[in-house]
């Protein structure tokens, strides 16, 4: 047997890097196209602009950000739990009718059956292996927690700065959630995400990516189910 080819850093973590890279040109992107849109709104207001810095200290540059966040890691965190008990047939990404459920110790090598290669966590048998089990599905709900949380805190900091500004009385935080504001601000990213997700899931089963392990190989039946190319 072949020993395993290796690769050097970059190429062995691109997809991380790149979407890394990304990532910081599109903030920088959104940091830049947004104090132009906020100063434009403080100018035709008869207010003065504000700095770069300024801005993206703001609690509205941070409510922004801290939507799109929050939506995204409940997008994560539902998928994953969802397609552990939920199929649907002809996807790449889920399991065949039939196999719905957390499976056995022997199909997730966990416990005896872990193999020489298997984490540490995983070979436990104990708690340890419970939690290791579920850590994915956990991180990403405790990183929805915090960006909500954070999305929140954003939003009642911009909208208590509305309510001054046409002198009207701020309300408190606990008081922010019975906001029309909060909720329409938190729906509003949801719905996208459960959106584009369903979309995913029923589209993948009948087109093709050539070469994308998210698609079925291109000459795969459309009720073939599991398969990535």
């Amino acid at each position: 047997m072949s020993a395993p080819r290796r690769h050097g850093f970059l190429r062995a973590n691109a997809l991380s890097l790149g979407f890394g890279v990304l990532f910081l040109v599109t903030l920088v992107g959104q940091a830049l196209s947004g104090v132009s849109d906020f100063n434009s709104q403080q100018i035709a207001e008869g207010l003065e602009p504000v700095s770069l810095l300024a801005y993206v200290t703001s609690s509205s540059f941070a409510v922004d950000v801290m939507e799109n966040w929050q939506s995204e890691y409940l997008q994560f965190l539902l998928y994953i739990v969802a397609t552990v008990w939920l199929i649907q047939r002809g996807s790449a990404e889920s399991k065949e009718p039939g196999e719905e459920g957390t499976e056995s110790d022997e199909q997730q090598k966990v416990g005896r059956h872990a193999e020489e290669e298997s984490p540490t966590w995983a070979r436990t048998g104990d708690w340890r292996t419970a939690l290791y089990s579920r850590s994915l599905g956990l991180l990403m709900g405790a990183l929805f927690l915090l960006t909500w949380g954070a999305s929140a805190v954003a939003g009642w900091a911009a909208f208590n700065s509305e309510q001054l500004g046409q002198r009207q009385d701020p309300v408190s935080f606990v008081g922010y959630f019975g906001e029309a504001d909060f909720w329409n601000r938190s729906f509003q990213n949801w719905q996208s995400e459960m959106l584009a997700v369903g979309s995913m899931a029923i589209f993948s089963v009948y087109l093709r990516q050539r070469g994308s392990p998210e698609s079925k190989p291109v000459g795969a039946a459309h009720a073939d189910t599991g398969e990535t190319g």
